[in-house]
């Protein structure tokens, strides 16, 4: 079938963290007919959520792109995720379509991504189309949710054309969309604004040079490393010689490691051209791709060949070939640092455990994650991202790699405006059951939280939304999570900075530390469990500086968690009686991370999670303390 531009649609699904995106993805891709009928597919749910951690954490971790057909038209669909840590992966994929699919709850309503993301759609230009999902809750409250929608447009919009979108209704779940709440059984209706409000692409005509502005990298051991991205004008053949423009400052790798902040491409900007070939040309079908002679302007691709390309870099073709505008992204707020194992069990749980290792790993990681910054701390290196979710999967994806490491306690990256010290901080919403209002306010209370509203919604709860600094967000959720027994909502965007008015310094109770090398016992655990909250069980190995657990004190206690049982032939009935241990609180890496003071460290292996003071030895420990 010979395609032409004006039968192609990019359109971009983006929303707020579970409200439906991917799920609505699953239902596109099914009903037209991407698959056979006897296809795993067609059984299967978030079809597009391919990595580990995204099954594990049931959210959406990097944008995928995929490809279907309906009606004649080719409609290319990029998955984005709705977690505000992972907004980069939005701001570099965006650009590659030219609409979007604004996916809303019907009881939550616009929630803080939702605004991030139909923030940086609008500043694109990129046509908005509303799609409450959901609406089978019990709780829905959709004429609520229109008015916050039209007002959030009235907040973002950059064109007054804007302010006039189409809006549908559906229940992504069970495959049902329309124009009204009575729905159809399918979701013909939104394939129909896919093709009908969304504009063809937007290409330059006037040259037969073609521009491919890469927005994404991927690989495999047959082929080697793929970029992809939309192709802006021209057209892009199979073989083809191609130049990279390659930006000479400010480029994404060098962004990353002098902390520098992206923009925008403009005519003083120097570049290095290098060159390429379009060794193959690939473009999406379904979930995978197929290979192809040619692509035409408006089309997104994958091609080979141009191994020298990074994300934000155009591949051009011609005599003069002209860089596109470079993707332009939010400043990181938090930094952690990564660095080898220093820990007396080192080496044994891992496969790659050097600082060279890790350093090569993580500046692998900077071709796709260009949210990231890396820049050498000491051993190791200080990693700045979007959040604690961010870093802790990219921790937490090194380490089911084989990498062995330290990681240190999140810290807030600071900016200096006008010789003024700034910190970023954060809007934070809060939906949580009456019962569990003071709570609520009591923590946010000491983080010194400055709340900006506060609403009871439909199904009873109680909605704040406060400003916050990055800093007292850190340990947050895992504390608001304990105090309303795992039912409070939160989530959080970056809303600017402010001047530092002083450093948060996080309260918890000492740690319970071991002063002793060797294996924990049932007999020792027993005696310490009097102390504080366990966080090993029996028979692991410990170490001198290890932190075994939470003391009940404000103060560190070192104990003995591997002393035995003393053997004598005198018996007695009360000695004899089973050891009875309380079950050990076992942390997450998330939350070990939270868990974490300055003079703390996070020891992580394929194997274990193990926390640790820096300075081991209880002697030097205490006389750095007192300095």
């Amino acid at each position: 079938m010979t395609l032409d531009k004006e039968r192609i649609r990019n359109v971009a699904i983006i929303a707020h963290v579970d409200h439906g995106k991917t799920t609505l993805v699953d239902g596109l891709l099914k009903q037209s007919h991407t698959f056979r009928d006897n296809q795993a597919e067609m059984s299967q749910t978030l079809i597009m959520d391919s990595m580990d951690q995204e099954h594990e954490r049931g959210i959406t971790i990097t944008a995928k792109q995929t490809c279907v057909y309906y009606d004649g038209y080719k409609i290319n669909i990029i998955d984005t995720p709705g977690h505000a840590d992972f907004s980069g992966e939005v701001e570099r994929t965006l650009n590659m379509a030219d609409g979007a699919l604004l996916i809303v709850d019907a009881q939550e309503g616009p929630m803080p991504q939702t605004k991030f993301v139909l923030s940086k759609a609008l500043d694109l230009g990129l046509k908005p189309v509303v799609v409450i999902n959901k609406i089978d809750k019990p709780a829905a409250r959709i004429p609520e949710v229109l008015s916050e929608i039209e007002s959030l447009f009235l907040e973002l919009a950059t064109d007054e054309s804007q302010l006039f979108y189409p809006v549908y209704y559906a229940i992504a779940r069970e495959g049902k969309a329309g124009k009204t709440t009575e729905l159809d059984n399918d979701l013909h209706v939104i394939f129909e604004s896919i093709i009908n409000d969304i504009p063809a692409p937007t290409v330059d005509s006037d040259t037969d040079s073609a521009q491919l502005l890469v927005a994404a990298l991927a690989s495999d051991n047959y082929l080697g490393k793929y970029c992809i991205g939309k192709v802006f004008s021209g057209k892009l053949k199979k073989g083809q010689n191609v130049s990279i423009l390659h930006k000479t400052s400010n480029t994404s790798s060098e962004v990353a490691r002098l902390g520098l902040a992206p923009r925008s491409a403009t005519e003083e900007d120097e570049f290095d051209v290098l060159k390429g070939k379009i060794d193959n040309l690939f473009v999406y079908k379904g979930l995978g791709k197929e290979e192809v002679t040619e692509a035409i302007a408006g089309d997104i691709v994958a091609v080979t060949g141009a191994t020298d390309a990074n994300i934000g870099d155009t591949i051009a073709t011609g005599d003069n070939p002209k860089a596109l505008p470079t993707i332009e992204l939010e400043a990181p707020t938090l930094s952690i640092y990564i660095g080898p194992n220093t820990s007396p069990l080192k080496g044994r749980e891992g496969e790659f455990t050097t600082s060279r290792q890790i350093a090569e790993r993580l500046e692998k990681e900077l071709e796709t994650n260009i949210a990231l910054k890396i820049q050498p701390d000491g051993l190791g290196y200080k990693v700045s991202g979007r959040g604690e979710l961010h870093l802790s999967v990219l921790i937490e994806t090194m380490r089911r790699e084989g990498y062995e490491l330290e990681a240190g306690r999140p810290e807030v990256v600071y900016r200096e405006v006008d010789g003024v010290k700034q910190e970023p901080i954060e809007s934070l919403t809060i939906e949580v059951e009456p019962e569990f209002v003071g709570a609520v306010s009591q923590e946010l209370g000491v983080r010194k939280a400055e709340l900006k509203s506060q609403e009871v919604i439909s199904s009873g709860a109680a909605r704040f939304v406060y400003e916050i600094s990055t800093a007292a967000l850190i340990g947050l959720r895992n504390n608001l999570l304990t105090a309303t027994r795992g039912t409070a909502i939160m989530s959080s965007i970056p809303s600017g900075y402010r001047p530092v008015e002083g450093k948060y310094k996080p309260e918890r109770n000492g740690a319970l530390i071991s002063f002793e090398t060797g294996v924990s016992t049932a007999y020792a655990l027993d005696a310490a469990q009097a102390r504080g909250t366990l966080y090993i069980p029996p028979q692991v190995p410990v170490y001198q500086g290890m932190i075994v657990g939470l003391s009940n004190k404000k103060d560190d206690l070192d104990i003995n968690v591997c002393r035995e049982k003393q053997l004598t032939n005198m018996r007695t009935h009360a000695s004899d009686g089973a050891i009875q241990l309380t079950p050990y609180t076992q942390l997450s890496l998330e939350q070990c991370l939270d868990f974490l003071l300055d003079d703390e460290l996070l020891e992580v292996t394929p194997k274990s999670l193990r926390l640790r003071k820096r300075q081991l030895d209880p002697i030097k420990r205490k006389r750095e303390n007192r300095a």
